[in-house]
């Protein structure tokens, strides 16, 4: 048997899905280099050198990758901040070893402002409204005032503030979930606007879904459309996060969607794909997932809320155990440039993420539940791994900010883990996946208890219909 090195650059429960489903190989001895923003029980496990880059800067990944050059066959990486930064160009140019990601430049998830631009170039008809507002063009922030309130009396004040790259700002901010009024908003908007552009956009009533594709830079091939639960709470109240967790269902469209409106939606992602591709020489340039979209559906069309460069997370948790080809072949039909198709199983998926007491606020807001004495004990897996011997592959748990200590497992700051489970029906992987999350003890780790609730995707279902009766 072949033996195969790959170099996989992690950030946290995504990167262990993606390690998992390497390892799972049945046509490859694979030898995993990992280099990893924590000590990572799962990574450390499965790596054969595992190095921790707590920045993931790219110079030491770089370092790390040609200490072992010799051994590696390819580099994937998961996280958006090694892409953004050029992790690719830099390992290629030093050591020629393919990696599978997007180039520097067209990592598009740097800039609002250039997806922006990008998709009024190539699907206007996607576009909310929206504006830039660039600090270049302005010297006098009276004006700037006068501009906003101009553009949200356009807006009906039903608007969305997003700074061009990710900044010391407050980041994205919505109306009637950041701020209630113009003087909320202008301020959120400020806090951007000092240290770079801002486009404010028309907030979009609708329901989302998430589409990643799996690319070698000619062909584009689009994976199951999943759904995140951003909001931190039960009944999506709190605050927005990473996201609590995700699901997909059994076929490659969601619950709430109709069979037109998710052909609709991979015709987007094409439109986009194709029209962006065509202005790219470099016909490698955008291997890997260049294109994780976030779409709103209205009822009445599309409205593409945001692109990434990388695979989505929690979203992309859902579809890595699922994948019937090898996924080294698969990686390796990027690299060459001869990805035609990629084999699923046909299941639904649903991932349910344990975090921090602190995470979302969740302590601050319903102190009462979190044991205090339990928050800096180890995370137990013990009940857990029983659940996942009772299952089988219908469970997979996935560390995430998560490091081992002394042969413990400690729960960091952000998603601590990810349970995943693979079933006939959303609401039987449901079930196994909060079962699963049950199970894990200690770290004072908590974890929505409605992901892909029966209740949730009736609402979805319903709120689409309304839509399209308004159309």
């Amino acid at each position: 048997m072949e033996t195969v090195g790959v170099l996989v650059v992690s950030y946290g429960a995504r990167e262990a899905a993606i390690v998992d489903a390497l390892a799972r190989s049945q046509n490859y001895k694979v030898e995993l280099y990992i280099a990893d923003k924590q000590f990572n029980p799962f990574n450390v496990q499965h790596a054969t050198k595992h190095v921790v880059v707590p920045s993931l800067n790219i110079q030491d990944i770089g370092k790390f990758a040609q200490t072992y050059k010799d051994n590696l066959d390819f580099v994937i990486v998961g996280s958006e901040k090694p892409i953004i930064d050029g992790l690719r160009d830099l390992i290629e140019a030093e050591t020629g070893i393919p990696v599978v990601c997007p180039k520097k430049s067209y990592a598009i998830e740097e800039s609002k402002v250039k997806q922006r631009l990008l998709f009024q170039e190539i699907a206007p008809e996607a576009n909310p409204r929206f504006k830039i507002f660039d600090p270049q063009n302005y010297h006098d922030k009276a004006q700037v005032k006068v501009d906003v309130y101009k553009w949200l009396d356009e807006l009906n004040n039903q608007a969305v503030v997003k700074p061009d790259k990710p900044a010391a700002g407050k980041g994205v901010g919505v109306w009637g979930d950041h701020f209630a009024n113009r003087e909320e908003l202008f301020e959120h908007f400020m806090s951007n606007f000092q240290y770079s552009a801002v486009i404010i956009e028309e907030k979009v009533d609708g329901e989302e879904s998430s589409c990643m594709a799996f690319c070698d830079g000619k062909h584009f091939i689009p994976l199951p459309d999943t759904r995140d639960y951003k909001r931190a709470f039960d009944d999506d109240r709190g605050p927005n996060t990473g996201g609590m967790g995700s699901y997909k269902d059994v076929d490659d469209k969601l619950p709430f969607l109709t069979a037109a409106e998710h052909e609709n939606e991979i015709a987007l992602a094409n439109k986009v794909f194709n029209g962006w591709s065509s202005q790219i020489s470099d016909t490698t340039a955008l291997r890997g997932v260049p294109l994780y979209l976030a779409f709103m559906h209205t009822g009445k069309g599309i409205k593409i809320l945001e692109i990434n460069s990388r695979p989505g997370d929690p979203e992309s948790i859902n579809i890595f155990p699922i994948i019937k080809d090898d996924f080294i072949d698969v990686c390796y039909k990027m690299i060459e440039g001869n990805l035609l198709s990629v084999g699923l199983n046909k299941a639904a998926t649903v991932l349910t993420y344990k975090v921090p007491p602190d995470y979302g606020g969740y302590m601050n807001v319903y102190p009462n539940k979190i044991v205090k004495s339990d928050i800096d004990t180890p995370v137990d897996f013990t009940e857990a791994y029983k659940l996942v011997k009772k299952y089988g592959d219908k469970m997979r748990i996935y560390p995430g900010s998560m490091e081992l200590r002394n042969g413990r497992n400690y729960a960091l700051k952000s998603r601590a883990v990810g349970v995943l489970a693979i079933g006939d029906s959303i609401e039987e992987a449901r079930k196994i996946s909060q079962e699963g999350a049950r199970a894990i003890s200690g770290g004072g780790l908590w974890n929505r208890t409605d992901i892909a609730a029966q209740q949730h995707i009736a609402k979805s279902v319903n709120h689409m219909k309304e839509l399209r009766n308004k159309a």
